[in-house]
């Protein structure tokens, strides 16, 4: 099940901030760098970043969450996050179909171009690689996009 998270609820933010972690430090560990800004955020800077979180429920525990902001037409995909206990599960796939449903024409979203999950997963739902920057020394980032409807 596929809810909208109150990140104004202790519990809850306190939860989320706990999987980001966990699954964050796997991505670190395939891009190669902890330095991903979710890994050193606090759990009040998670509270107050601002953007829309949904979380995929699954036995009333939590296995997933997907972060966007929406400017004009376009979703912006922020975090998608995965507890690695239910990798393979089809977790990102879910909630990657269900920010479809805000009516925006356009969705785009950045990963560490060495994350080869999440480029496959971007890849596999009809996103287009637009652009590969170095950010920093050793790290690029793959961005894509995808249009919903002219």
């Amino acid at each position: 099940m596929i809810v909208r998270l109150d990140l104004q609820d202790e519990q809850t933010v306190q939860k989320l901030w706990n999987m980001q972690q966990r699954a964050y430090r796997i991505e670190a560990e395939l891009i190669g760098t902890e330095d991903i800004p979710p890994l050193k955020e606090s759990v009040e800077q998670l509270r107050i970043c601002g953007e829309t979180f949904y979380g995929y429920i699954e036995e009333g525990e939590m296995a997933g969450a997907v972060s966007f902001l929406i400017e004009g037409e376009t979703l912006d995909i922020h975090r998608m996050i995965v507890d690695p206990v239910h990798f393979r599960k089809g977790i990102a796939s879910q909630l990657l179909a269900s920010v479809h449903e805000h009516g925006c024409s356009k969705l785009v979203v950045a990963t560490g171009s060495m994350n080869e999950p999440a480029v496959r997963l971007y890849e596999r739902h009809g996103f287009t690689l637009t652009v590969q920057k170095e950010v920093k020394p050793g790290l690029r980032l793959s961005f894509f996009e995808k249009t919903l409807r002219p």
